[in-house]
């Protein structure tokens, strides 16, 4: 599902559905990089696959599911994705790479897989996905881009 976009005090937004969501059933989330010669490009991503790539990473921290954040951290993620607030949230921005997967021996294997690095929107994209968004924009490195889309594009 295509995500429709729109400006909002005239900045480009992307507007992400959460049905079944209470108090509201999207948000909007704005570019990191927003001049015109970044070499950072939007990508809508199936979110389900991307926290899977997510949950690979070695190199980052990996939040655990929504269910064992600290008291208040998810109302707090909550307030600060309401379209209603006046500031725009960031999309989140990941860096994205392939690595072999590992034998039983810890000897690299012939398969690969995708790994996601949040740098910055972790608790964002955690969030959505439990409050049950299914695809999300996110920023990425143009030389990266076209690795995340086959890992995690969102289907057709």
């Amino acid at each position: 599902m295509a995500l429709a976009r729109a400006q909002q005090n005239g900045v480009e937004v992307w507007i992400v559905q959460i049905p079944g969501h209470t108090p509201y059933a999207y948000t909007h989330l704005k570019r990191v990089f927003s001049c015109d010669d970044t070499r950072h490009r939007v990508v809508t991503i199936d979110l389900t696959k991307l926290l899977a790539c997510a949950d690979r990473d070695t190199t980052d921290y990996v939040l655990p599911s929504v269910l064992y954040w600290p008291p208040g951290k998810a109302a707090g993620i909550r307030e600060f994705l309401d379209p209603e607030q006046d500031r725009i949230p960031d999309m989140p921005y990941i860096t994205f790479r392939e690595t072999r997967t590992r034998t039983l021996l810890g000897i690299p294997g012939l398969s690969k897989v995708g790994v996601a690095s949040f740098r910055n929107g972790q608790h964002r994209a955690r969030y959505l996905a439990y409050a049950g968004a299914t695809t999300l924009p996110v920023e990425v490195h143009e030389t990266e881009a076209d690795l995340l889309v086959q890992y995690c594009g969102e289907s057709p």
